[in-house]
């Protein structure tokens, strides 16, 4: 396997996550973004959006994080972390949909300002942000994992990269205390991977 990644990207991330936490081995190919790699013929072959990330399994290209975590989980038969059952399974999906929503509308987003110098409106970003923060803070009461599983389930991978660093984009993580305590589950997981903080944002203040 071969997984095209940049190391800021919070997709990227939750791949590349997902990979180490099943310690299936991939060579990891960073994209250099910065001088339009992902813009040129041979990668939007791979992925015609030119976004990271994209997995290569011999003839099989996925693109689309959460497309990679469906596929990986399902290639090697991990029905713990994606569950066959129809109702686990849609309660699975159902956060995979706020991932690539209202979670990259909001922290994710937040973060594109600060970290790439997205032109988006700040308070509008982060009012977002803590308003699926607060949902889903929320939702975590009783819970150890976002479906109310005994296990963690690829629905908390999905979430993870874009809470974990959403202080970047000037988010306080502070006063959401499940969300918290969810974060520390997963770093505490066999094979986690984190994901690469820079100084910006509250980070930067810290």
């Amino acid at each position: 396997m071969k997984l095209y990644h940049f190391p800021l990207s919070g997709h990227a991330h939750r791949a590349r996550l997902f990979l180490s936490l099943l310690n299936v081995e991939a060579e990891i190919v960073d994209v250099d973004l910065a001088n339009g790699e992902h813009k040129s013929a041979p990668y939007l072959a791979l992925n015609s959006f030119g976004q990271v990330p994209v997995l290569v399994d011999g003839d099989t290209v996925i693109s689309d994080s959460n497309a990679i975590l469906v596929y990986v989980a399902k290639k090697f038969g991990r029905s713990d972390w994606l569950p066959e059952a129809p109702a686990a399974a849609a309660r699975v999906q159902r956060w995979l949909s706020v991932a690539a929503g209202e979670l990259a509308a909001g922290p994710g987003a937040a973060r594109l300002i600060t970290v790439f110098g997205a032109d988006f409106d700040p308070e509008k970003t982060i009012a977002k942000a803590h308003a699926i923060l607060k949902l889903i803070d929320s939702e975590l009461e009783g819970r150890n994992w976002i479906t109310g599983s005994a296990q963690p389930t690829i629905a908390d991978v999905a979430l993870y990269s874009y809470i974990v660093n959403a202080p970047e984009g000037n988010v306080d993580l502070s006063s959401y205390n499940r969300v918290n305590a969810w974060l520390d589950r997963i770093e505490k997981l066999e094979g986690f991977a984190p994901f690469q903080t820079t100084e910006i944002g509250l980070r930067k203040a810290a």
